[in-house]
């Protein structure tokens, strides 16, 4: 009998992706790569939705709805399956061994993720090389995008404060700060819709309006994906914080998580530096 099947028997859990998949190849897994897809898949929707617009369309407007929906499913079912059976399925008869080499794997996605993001910023500063006029766009730097600066700075304060309450063996103050994180974090992904909205509706600010709109609209979008995505996994660690299945001695994947939080974190300040406050420096 294998450990997660001892996992699943003594503690009651019957969910899916219990065991690695393809079952029999040891710690081989298809569940990164089925993520893997998903995620390229929805910057391919992306893509055929901006390839929709326009007077002459070169594919047909359902393509990108179609693909970046089903990429997403898809996303989300990989992320589950490789989540699940890496924190999860064997967690209460694992001996908290193999944290460290969790902790590195995340250091290089979060590489990959630095390398994503860079790319979008160098296209931003290829287009602000040049010579352009601000008087198209709305008022960037208002009163929304540094309140929304502020919870998500404060977001990760109270991660890390919950972080450092869990190793003190305080579980009560541990959960106040997950909850408080997973708050202000959507609290922060309505405050950019709020903002997506009024740029549109009342200031007429779009992603086909000019070369800014596109590089606006795709690096602070992108940025909230991950803001999105982050949220769910620390309403995953609070769920399972709340069946108690932290201690003092037994945090990997709540490392993990702060140390993406944190990311997204810094990855805001910096837009918010360079493509709110830089577009309205005229050199």
């Amino acid at each position: 009998m294998t450990v997660a099947d001892d996992s699943t028997e003594e503690h009651g859990h019957h969910l899916p992706a219990v065991e690695d998949w393809p079952r029999g190849f040891g710690e081989a897994s298809w569940w990164p790569f089925i993520t893997a897809l998903g995620g390229a898949g929805i910057y391919i929707g992306a893509a055929l939705f901006l390839l929709a617009q326009g007077q002459d369309p070169i594919v047909n407007p359902l393509y990108g709805p179609v693909a970046f929906v089903g990429s997403i499913g898809l996303f989300l079912v990989g992320l589950y399956g490789w989540v699940y059976h890496a924190f999860v399925s064997a967690f209460w008869s694992s001996d908290g061994h193999g944290g460290s080499g969790l902790r590195w794997g995340m250091v290089l996605f979060l590489g990959s993720e630095v390398a994503t993001f860079s790319a979008g910023f160098v296209y931003y500063f290829f287009i602000r090389a040049g010579t352009w006029s601000t008087e198209e766009f709305p008022e960037l730097v208002g009163s929304l995008v540094l309140v929304n600066t502020a919870l998500l700075v404060l977001s990760s304060i109270t991660l890390h404060w919950g972080h450092i309450q869990l190793r003190k063996g305080n579980r009560q103050n541990f959960l106040v700060g997950l909850a408080s994180t997973l708050l202000l974090g959507v609290v922060f992904i309505g405050g950019q819709v709020y903002e997506y909205y009024e740029f549109i509706q009342h200031e007429g600010f779009t992603v086909g309006t000019g070369i800014f709109g596109s590089a606006f609209y795709g690096l602070t979008g992108l940025h909230g994906l991950h803001v999105s995505m982050g949220a769910v996994l620390i309403g995953i660690v609070f769920i399972r914080a709340l069946y108690g299945q932290y201690t003092a001695d037994r945090h990997v994947s709540v490392t993990t998580v702060s140390m993406y939080w944190h990311f997204v974190d810094a990855v805001w300040i910096f837009l918010v530096v360079v493509l709110y406050v830089g577009a309205e420096v005229s050199f």
